[in-house]
């Protein structure tokens, strides 16, 4: 259970640190730079930046829909 349980935990925080990579592109326009994109670990790379994105599309969404956030 301990090794479910760290995996967990490991999935999470590469979760927050693709979103804040993700929110510091939408902010600032920098990416990282990838030497190959078409390879197998530019590939790699990429979905792991999408995951971000996705993340902070569905929970801006998310807390548009609420009560205690409003768009300006």
């Amino acid at each position: 259970m301990a090794v479910l349980g760290k995996l967990v935990h490991y999935s999470i925080d590469l979760a927050l640190i693709s979103t804040a990579l993700a929110g510091i592109r939408r902010t600032t326009g920098l990416t990282p730079k990838i030497d190959n994109p078409d390879g197998t670990v530019g590939m790699a790379v990429k979905r792991y930046l999408e995951v971000g994105e996705l993340v902070i599309d569905h929970s801006s969404a998310w807390l548009a829909s609420t009560k205690y956030f409003r768009r300006e």
